[in-house]
C-alpha cells in the first residue's frame, strides 16, 4: 500500500518539525550543562568535579530514554504511532519549561540538583518515545524505493534542533553580560520551549496514522495481535537489536562529544571564545541538514549497509587528525575537522530511520527500532561527555579521546558488517533474516 506523495511529504514535514522541537529541548540542556550548570547547581564542587556532575545529570536523560522507548513503543505497536508522537512531545515540553523556572542551588540547596535530575529524566522519557514514532511515520508513509529519502527528514530534526538551540544560546550570550547570562539569560532557551511545543502539537494533530500500521492492525484482528511487543521482539530478534545498537554506537557518541564535551573543552582548556564555539557548532549543524537528506536519498540507490560501513571506516581514520585540528586553537581548522566528522556521521545517520525500520516486522517495528536506538544512546551518547571529561582529567591529552572514538568506530563497523542489506525489503512482509548469516 503506497500512499500519495503529498501525504508522504506532509508526514515527513510534520516529523521534521516535531523532532526538531524535541531535540531542541534535549540539546539545550547539554549546552547549559557545559556552560553554567556546574556553577549554578553544583557550586561546592571542584570545577572539574562539578563539570562531571553536570554531565552526569546530562547522562540521566539517556538512562531514561530506553524506558521511554519501551513505554511508548509498547503502546505505539498496539495503539498506533500518532498518539505516541503527541504524548512524547507534550512530556518533553513541560519538563523543559519547568527547567527554565527551576530555582538554583543558592535558593533551595540540594533540592535544586535533585529536581534538575528528575526533570532531565522526564526529558529522556519523552525523547525516548519520540524517535521511533517519528521515524516510523515517515518511513511507513514513504513510497516504494524512497524510504531512505523520506526517513531522513525526522533525522534532520537532530541537527536542526541543535542548530536552533545553539543559535538561541549564542544570541543570548552575545547580547547580555556574563553576570546577566548566569543570573537569568540561560533560562530563556528553556522558556521558549512552551511556544515551540504548541506549534508542534498543532502540526502533529493533523497528520494521518501510518497506513502500514493500519493494515497490520486489521490483519491482527483476524489472527493474534502481539500483547507485549517489546517482550516479543526481544525474544525473536535479540541479535538484530544488539547489532543495530552497535551500528549506531559511534555515530551517537561522537555527536555528543562534538556538540557537548567539545564546547566545555574548547572554552575552558583551549581558550576558544564561547560565542565562537557555539556559532561554529551552529554552522556544523546547518551543514548536517543537506548532507543527511542527500545520504538518505543515496541510500535508496546503493543501500544502507554499504554507506554506513564507509562512514565508520573514514571516521575511525580521521579521529586523531580531528583532535589535532581542534587543539590548534584555530576556529577555521575547528570547522574543517568538524565538517569531515559530520559527513562521516551523516552517512550512517541519514539512512538510519529506513535501515532500522526495515529490520523488523510492522507489529514489532516501533519496539525493535526504539530499543536498538535507545540502547546505543546509553552506551554511546549518554556517557560520552562524562567519559571524555574523565579521560582528559586523567591524561591531560585529547589523544585519549581520539583513542576512545576509534574503539567505538571499530565496534560500529563490525556491527554494520554483520547486518544484512535491507533497502529492497517490502515493509509489509516478515523479515527473512536481518543479521548476516543468521535469522535475526
Amino acid at each position: 500500500m503506497t500512499p500519495p506523495g503529498t501525504s508522504a511529504r506532509r508526514v515527513a514535514f510534520a516529523s521534521l518539525i516535531g523532532t526538531t522541537i524535541e531535540w531542541y529541548d534535549f540539546f539545550i540542556y547539554g549546552t547549559a550543562a557545559a556552560l553554567v550548570f556546574n556553577q549554578l547547581f553544583f557550586p561546592d564542587f571542584d570545577p572539574i568535579v562539578g563539570t562531571v556532575a553536570a554531565f552526569a545529570t546530562f547522562a540521566v536523560g539517556f538512562l531514561a530514554r530506553p524506558i521511554g522507548g519501551v513505554l511508548f513503543a509498547h503502546f505505539g505497536d498496539r495503539l498506533g504511532r500518532k498518539p505516541m508522537l503527541i504524548a512524547s512531545l507534550m512530556l518533553m515540553g513541560f519538563a523543559t519549561l519547568l527547567m527554565g523556572l527551576l530555582p538554583t542551588y543558592s535558593h533551595i540547596g540540594v533540592w535544586a540538583p535533585v529536581l534538575l535530575t528528575l526533570l532531565r529524566f522526564a526529558q529522556g522519557l519523552g525523547v525516548g518515545g519520540e524517535w521511533g514514532g517519528a521515524a516510523l511515520m515517515a518511513v511507513e508513509h514513504a513510497p516504494e524505493g524512497r524510504r531512505g529519502f523520506y526517513g531522513s527528514w525526522p533525522q534532520v530534526g537532530v541537527p536542526a534542533g541543535l542548530l536552533l538551540g545553539n543559535l538561541t544560546f549564542s544570541l543570548i550570550s552575545s547580547t547580555v553580560s556574563e553576570e546577566q547570562f548566569m543570573a537569568w539569560g540561560w533560562r530563556i532557551p528553556f522558556l521558549c520551549s512552551a511556544l515551540l511545543i504548541g506549534v508542534g502539537f498543532l502540526i502533529r494533530l493533523k497528520i494521518a496514522e501510518s497506513p502500514v500500521f493500519k493494515e497490520a492492525s486489521q490483519r491482527a484482528q483476524e489472527t493474534r495481535a502481539e500483547r507485549m511487543p517489546v517482550v516479543e521482539v526481544l525474544r525473536r530478534h535479540p541479535r538484530t537489536i544488539l547489532l543495530a545498537a552497535g551500528s549506531f554506537l559511534a555515530t551517537n557518541a561522537t555527536f555528543y562529544v562534538g556538540s557537548t564535551w567539545i564546547v566545555a573543552y574548547a572554552t575552558k582548556h583551549l581558550d576558544y571564545e564561547r560565542t565562537s564555539v557555539l556559532n561554529a557548532n551552529s554552522f556544523l549543524a546547518f551543514v548536517d541538514i543537506p548532507l543527511m537528506i542527500a545520504f538518505g536519498l543515496l541510500s535508496d540507490r546503493i543501500g544502507r549497509r554499504l554507506m554506513s560501513l564507509g562512514g565508520m571506516a573514514v571516521l575511525a581514520l580521521f579521529a586523531v587528525p580531528y583532535f589535532m585540528l581542534v587543539d590548534s586553537g584555530s576556529i577555521v581548522l575547528f570547522l574543517l575537522g568538524g565538517m569531515v566528522v559530520q559527513a562521516c556521521r551523516t552517512a550512517v545517520y541519514g539512512p538510519q530511520s529506513a535501515f532500522f525500520s526495515e529490520l523488523f516486522s510492522t507489529r514489532l517495528r516501533y519496539s525493535g527500532a526504539s530499543l536498538s536506538y535507545q540502547l546505543a544512546s546509553i552506551l554511546g551518547g549518554g556517557i560520552a561527555p562524562m567519559i571524555c571529561t574523565v579521560l582528559y582529567g586523567a591524561t591531560g591529552s585529547s589523544m585519549a579521546i581520539a583513542a576512545y572514538v576509534v574503539v567505538l568506530c571499530l565496534i560500529s563497523f563490525v556491527s554494520i558488517y554483520l547486518l544484512s542489506e535491507t533497502y529492497k525489503r517490502d515493509l509489509t512482509e516478515e523479515p527473512a533474516g536481518t543479521a548476516a548469516g543468521a535469522g535475526g
